[in-house]
């Protein structure tokens, strides 16, 4: 089932949430709310214009749209774990690509219609912060045949710890 529900390119109001129902309700805004001065001192420009203002990086610049390393993507802003590795695919469109968030309620779905288009944005659900977009129904032949095109910039990549081998060759 699509995590639209029915799908909100159909529904009427600008500001309905594309969530499913069975999803927290985040009409109450985010958990982490500061000031425009406070997030302009802890980002840098670019972070500020992309996760505070819904900016977009340039496809193929960002850091993660081509990075196979193992681990678990944050986001910038408040630290919060938003996607694995283990959902990242290649969908050569220049931006880091998932075909599922984290964990249900990590992220939350805004009705976007701003540059003439119907899409639907994807926004940490801890503090707000803009990532990207989520799109349906691309061919891609993911798991939810969804592709979340996220901003490296919204992102921030902690590797996954190589496991501790246990020998007896440890020096003393």
């Amino acid at each position: 089932m699509s995590i639209f529900g029915n799908s909100i390119f159909g529904n009427k109001d600008a500001g309905t949430a594309a969530s499913p129902a069975a999803e927290p309700d985040m009409a109450a805004g985010p958990a982490i709310e500061k000031s425009d001065e406070e997030w302009r001192e802890e980002l840098t420009p670019e972070e500020y214009h992309v996760l505070r203002q819904a900016g977009t990086e340039r496809p193929f610049t960002g850091e993660y749209w081509d990075t196979h390393t193992a681990g678990v993507y944050q986001c910038r802003a408040c630290g919060t774990e938003l996607f694995t590795s283990n959902e990242k695919f290649d969908s050569h469109c220049g931006w880091p690509s998932f075909w599922a968030p984290l964990a249900e309620g990590t992220v939350r779905y805004i009705h976007d219609r701003t540059l003439g288009m119907d899409r639907v944005e994807v926004r940490c659900a801890t503090c707000g912060s803009h990532l990207g977009h989520v799109f349906e129904g691309e061919g891609y032949g993911t798991p939810t045949d969804q592709r979340f095109c996220i901003n490296s910039v919204s992102l921030k990549l902690v590797p996954q710890e190589k496991p501790q081998v246990s020998g007896g060759n440890a020096e003393a």
